[in-house]
């Protein structure tokens, strides 16, 4: 199988930074798509940040010009650097890995989440 694990959350201040990783292991072929949502208490998970095997990216509006999406396909792992953090960033964040291709089968995993919190 395989799994998705996230490190890097914490509390900051508004104004700071923090940057958010995630490590795909298990018998893993390829990567398709790999990306970061999050959510909020009360709200429904939303798309973070998505960057393809081949380097495109995409953001949602409310934080392009302040994060940036990377990875490492080498070693299966994904980053999320945010900065000028506000409190509307407060939320859980989640890794995703979209068509994942490993020894037994294809699909689609999640991490476990980080929390974020972005408070004075």
């Amino acid at each position: 199988q395989v799994q998705l694990v996230e490190s890097g959350g914490g509390l900051v201040q508004p104004g700071g930074s923090l940057r958010l990783s995630c490590a795909a292991s298990g018998s893993i072929v390829s990567i398709n798509a790999m990306g970061w949502y999050r959510q909020a208490p009360g709200k429904q998970r939303e798309l973070v940040a998505v960057i393809a095997s081949g380097g495109s990216t995409n953001y949602a509006d409310s934080v392009k010009g302040r994060f940036t999406i990377s990875r490492n396909n080498a070693q299966n792992r994904v980053y999320l650097q945010m900065n000028s953090l506000k409190p509307e960033d407060t939320a859980v964040y989640y890794c995703n890995a979209v068509r994942v291709t490993y020894y037994t089968g294809v699909g689609d995993f999640w991490g476990r989440g980080t929390q974020v919190t972005v408070s004075s």
